[in-house]
């Protein structure tokens, strides 16, 4: 049993570490994508834009009202389209800016933040890179060793678990057996 843990140790501490070193390049590649996503939000939102300085020295909430408040349906319907594409560019911009801190700033933002269909479709066309810089380095370590101390922790658990359970089985036969051998010498 103990050479079965300890290839499995092995295993384990160079997978998480390797896991560990793709994690960086994964985040990269989701911060690229979240970019493309900003700049065709602002790309469609541009026409808007020009339209607003046209028209109301730039301010796009007025061109926003001035649609809303038209009886016109499509004319409304155009200005509810106008602040779906400004609250996507904000929520983008707020998105991006938040990837731009160090790369547990990122990984947390992610875990808690991140867009699925953006996780999916990054991971979909993922290409892996392992992060040859030195937080990436440090985090593929640090991603190993918090791995690795979870492994020990289960398997002690685990190990715990098995002797309790051995040792009631173990306590209830020989119980039994006791049991039967009193039985059996009262009946002689």
């Amino acid at each position: 049993m103990p050479l079965i843990r300890g290839l499995l140790d092995r295993v384990l501490l160079v997978c998480a570490a390797v896991a560990g070193g793709l994690i960086p390049g994964f985040i990269a590649q989701y911060r690229q994508r979240l970019g493309g996503r900003l700049d065709q939000a602002k790309l469609d939102l541009e026409p808007w834009q020009r339209l607003a300085d046209q028209s109301y020295q730039g301010d796009l909430d007025k061109l926003i009202q001035h649609h809303l408040g038209s009886s016109d349906p499509t004319f409304h319907a155009e200005g509810a389209i106008i602040r779906t594409l400004v609250a996507t560019v904000h929520q983008l911009q707020s998105a991006v800016e938040a990837l731009q801190g160090n790369l547990y700033h990122q990984l947390a933002w992610l875990a808690l933040h991140a867009d699925p269909g953006l996780l999916h479709a990054t991971f979909a066309d993922w290409v892996p890179a392992f992060a040859l810089s030195a937080e990436g380095l440090v985090f593929a370590a640090v991603f190993a060793v918090v791995v690795w101390l979870l492994f020990q922790g289960l398997w002690w658990l685990l190990a715990l678990l098995a002797r309790w359970l051995f040792g009631r089985r173990h306590h209830r036969s020989w119980q039994r057996h006791a049991r039967e051998l009193d039985s059996g010498s009262l009946g002689r």
